[in-house]
């Protein structure tokens, strides 16, 4: 097949081989999401984003100034324990017969992960999830967050038979707070003054506000909206989640 011949193999040193879980690439008819290999992807993803820092703006990290800094920031930061595992998201639809079978800027549609995962308390969370501009507003970000809920919450062997899959969102943030609601998370809770951000996150924070004397003054703190979907709540949400997967409008 075409992706098959993609160069997109996991022989090259995923970053992330000790998750807490086997890596495996998941797929569906128009998207496949394999994992993140700094040497194949970073470069792609800076690629895609580096015009858009707004991508950003409900975030405590970015936008980055070049590979290296994403790099540390990210993939050695929130990304780098073995709670934690990050995809390259594929758009299988924009690639072609007649075109190259290499991996591009054409076709890589972005990023997302499982972040804070505890086979103990068989959880995870579902973060971050960026989607690059010209894949915004598609069928790509339902089907890369409904792959991650199939893999989470189906039994085995098809799935890890997970619990409960968090979802965390800036309270200001709508968007995401909507598109995992059309996906049946369900809001649980608002954790006030839950992160510091920097202060040119200022957009993104409780109206900058600081008490006196604060400690950090060089810093702002946000509101995090806090929603979940469990095993029980996939039951019933399960049929819908495929339902938006296989929309073709």
């Amino acid at each position: 097949s075409i992706m098959s011949r993609l160069e997109i193999t996991t022989s090259t040193a995923a970053y992330n081989v000790n998750f807490c879980f086997p890596l495996r690439e998941l797929e569906s008819d128009r998207v496949k999401l394999v994992p993140f290999i700094p040497d194949l992807h970073a470069d792609l993803y800076l690629q895609g984003s580096a015009a858009h820092p707004e991508l950003y703006d409900f975030t405590s990290f970015g936008p980055f100034s070049d590979v290296s800094d994403f790099v540390q920031q990210l993939i050695h930061g929130p990304m780098g324990s073995n709670t934690a595992v990050l995809y390259a998201i594929i758009d299988k639809t924009r690639i072609s017969p007649s075109s190259s079978s290499k991996l591009t800027s054409a076709n890589f549609a972005g990023i997302i992960g499982f972040i804070n995962t505890s086979p103990v308390h068989s959880s995870t969370e579902i973060s971050p999830v960026f989607t690059l501009p010209p894949f915004q507003r598609t069928h790509v970000t339902t089907n890369a967050i409904g792959l991650l809920l199939q893999y989470a919450l189906d039994l085995p062997p098809h799935g890890l038979g997970l619990r409960r899959v968090q979802w965390k969102a800036n309270r200001l943030n709508t968007k995401s707070i909507s598109a995992a609601q059309k996906l049946g998370f369900k809001l649980e809770a608002i954790s006030r003054w839950a992160r510091v951000l920097p202060a040119s996150k200022a957009i993104a924070s409780n109206d900058g506000r600081l008490r006196e004397g604060d400690p950090r003054p060089d810093t702002v703190g946000m509101d995090r909206a806090e929603l979940a979907l469990c095993w029980d709540d996939w039951e019933s949400e399960g049929a819908r989640v495929l339902q938006a997967m296989d929309r073709r409008s």
